[in-house]
Formats: structure tokens, sequence, C-alpha cells
């Protein structure tokens, strides 16, 4: 395999993915371009309460990332319960990618930044901003939108709109 600067570089993209959209996606495609491998950690617990278990986000992701078309580099799933410098640290990530989708997740994300530097000096952080068409789209708006019966097609894939139709029908 090639390597970015003669030196093999994994990165993880952490996140709770509840559920992946076309945004994470969208920055998971990018992210894959700058590195030789990328982890997308799912999270395993969750302060924010996940509509779907950990199970059926891995699933949505796997399959959302086995359709993506144009990847950069090998991408593997894995769950994590841990403090994410210890995640990355058992992957030998070098970076940890972040999406930044307007100013009000910037001052959030620096200073967890600033704690995860603090925590492993080594770990990089790197932020990916939106692209304009994604800078609206967040999973709990989605959620919201799916739970009062609204179309959200043109948010997630259709493995995802499937999934979240079938929660809410419940």
């Amino acid at each position: 395999m090639t390597t970015k600067n003669g030196k093999f570089l994994t990165g993880v993209y952490p996140g709770t993915f509840d559920p992946v959209t076309k945004g994470h996606l969208h920055l998971i495609r990018r992210a894959s371009c700058m590195v030789d491998r990328l982890v997308i950690g799912v999270a395993v617990k969750s302060r924010k309460g996940p509509l779907f278990t950990f199970e059926e986000r891995v699933e949505m992701v796997k399959t959302d990332i086995g359709n993506l078309n144009e990847k950069g580099c090998e991408i593997v799933i894995k769950g994590f319960d841990t403090l994410l410098v210890d995640f990355a640290r058992e992957e030998n990530a070098s970076c940890i990618f972040r999406g930044l989708r307007a100013v009000s997740d910037f001052e959030y994300e620096f200073q967890l930044t600033g704690m995860n530097a603090k925590l492993d000096p080594n770990l990089e952080t790197v932020f990916l901003m939106a692209s304009d068409k994604w800078q609206f789209v967040s999973a709990s708006f989605v959620k919201e939108i799916s739970s009062l019966g609204g179309n959200v097609d043109e948010f997630v894939t259709p493995n995802v709109a499937e999934k979240l139709s079938s929660k809410f029908s419940d």
C-alpha cells in the first residue's frame, strides 16, 4: 500500500451515528483521502440516549460505507466504550477527524480537542468543515423530522430512511 509522506497513517472518525447521515458519509469520504486507513469509531455508550441500539448503528454504518463509491483508503468500523484517545491509541491512529457544521460546533470541539491534547499530545485533531450542502443536517434533526412523519430521504440513505421509518412506526 502506498503511504502518505512515507508513513502509514491511520485516522479515527468517532461518533454516535444515531443515525448515520449523508453529512457523515461526505466527511468519511473526504477523510479517507487523507489517511491510509480510516477507523469509524461507533460509540457504544452515549450521553445522548440513542434511538438505535449499538448493533443497529454499527449495521447502518457498515451498510452505508459498503455502498460508498469513492473510498480513498481501507475503512473499518469498530465500536468503542473507552476514552477516545485510548481508542485512537489502540488503533495506532495519528489523528482524529471531527466535522464542523457551524460556529456553534466550534466551542465544544475546541474544548474537546484541548482535553484530548492534554491526554495524548501526539494525537492530532483534524477539523473538516461540512460542505454547504450538509451544514444544517444533524442526526437529531433527522430523527425529529422522521418521528413527526416528515421525509428525510434527502438527508440519509434509503437504508437509514427505512430503519427510521420502521423505528417510528412501532
